[in-house]
């Protein structure tokens, strides 16, 4: 035991001795989640409305009002005609136009028929904008719809990034750093020296997993908290389970990591297949960016075995929906056969090497 611990100072020194690798590995975490949670967002806020004036009258008048008091839209201007409204839209002048036709029994409390234009060279956004002002406007009329929004009644796109950003940063960083770790020995041609110590060929590996893991868990924090007391993202779920699904998250990435070192036989090989392996299925794959059953039937089968998806699943609906252990039980459930799964082929691979 003294032994192997000797080789865990001596692997977290090397680590806290590199200042570019300290920089990316708590650097990183917190840009993202910056990015994410203020820049990239998908909330729907001060998008640019044009109103046509020509058929007006006082209860479109009051929609408009409506319209713009909301977070939402912006009133920027006013046209007479729809062909005005359509030459600011093309000049992206605005983002939509409203154009209301009261019918001959608006005074008597009948329906307003309305005209939006919208700018659809970004068709997601596009369709939020037009669901968001026909919310509004359906309120407006004498038949009014009420909708309450579960876990997310502000609809902000953070609930949905932050558990996606733990997802994809954990498995980034514990498994691209152990296998270049384990690569750079073998580059250097130290691992064989290891290798020939008294300790145990596994315990090495072990050993230069374990400083991994505690940074691992030091970004998982950091990550909880940004989210927590920066993004306001509440943790309405178990606090121990949410840690307790993240260390066997934290456990499948590094035995990919351990996996890709078998493989790899130089630092950048092992860089590119990390980014190749982990970094375009991460974030196209693992509903991260895209729901997963809104994607084609094959790409959904190649879904199915990014370990990801199924962590970013459970998290959301511990940490926004607040479920219990049993609701998120067949994620955990795939997630530690596909962590037995790694580390066997790993471990056999490597003794493979060794023998």
């Amino acid at each position: 035991m003294k032994q192997f611990l000797s080789f865990v100072i001596k692997e977290s020194k090397h680590i806290l001795r590199d200042k570019r690798t300290m920089l990316i590995l708590f650097g990183m975490p917190v840009v993202m989640m910056l990015l994410f949670g203020f820049a990239i967002s998908t909330d729907v806020k001060n998008v640019r409305m044009v109103v046509v004036t020509s058929q007006m009258d006082y209860r479109t008048q009051a929609a408009v009002e409506t319209l713009a008091q909301s977070e939402y839209f912006t009133i920027t201007q006013t046209v007479s005609t729809p062909q005005e409204a359509e030459r600011l839209i093309r000049r992206q002048k605005a983002d939509m136009s409203l154009i209301p036709y009261p019918s001959p029994k608006s005074e008597e409390g009948g329906h307003i028929r309305w005209q939006m234009m919208v700018d659809g060279s970004d068709p997601n956004m596009a369709q939020q904008w037009t669901n968001y002002a026909q919310g509004v406007l359906t309120n407006m009329q004498s038949s009014i719809i009420n909708t309450k929004l579960l876990y997310n009644p502000q609809m902000r796109s953070a609930y949905n990034f932050v558990p996606a950003i733990m997802g994809m940063l954990l498995m980034l960083i514990c498994a691209m750093m152990t296998s270049i770790s384990i690569v750079r020995e073998k580059e250097k041609g130290t691992m064989e020296v290891l290798l020939v110590s008294p300790i145990r060929p596994l315990m090495v590996i072990i050993a230069k997993a374990v400083p991994y893991l505690v940074l691992a868990f030091g970004i998982l924090i950091t990550i909880l908290l940004m989210s927590r007391y920066v993004l306001e993202v509440p943790l309405q779920g178990s606090l121990f389970w949410i840690l307790a699904i993240s260390t066997l998250y934290i456990l499948l990435a590094l035995s990919l990591g351990l996996l890709i070192s078998n493989i790899a036989q130089t630092q950048l090989v092992a860089l590119l297949l990390s980014a190749m392996v982990l970094l375009m299925p991460v974030v196209m794959l693992s509903g991260m960016m895209f729901p997963v059953e809104s994607m084609p039937t094959v790409l959904q089968w190649v879904a199915a075995i990014v370990p990801p998806r199924y962590y970013i699943e459970a998290m959301r609906k511990l940490m926004i929906m607040g479920v219990g252990i049993d609701e998120v039980m067949k994620e955990v459930v795939i997630l530690a056969i596909m962590t037995i799964l790694l580390l066997t082929i790993a471990l056999k691979k490597f003794n493979q090497r060794l023998a």
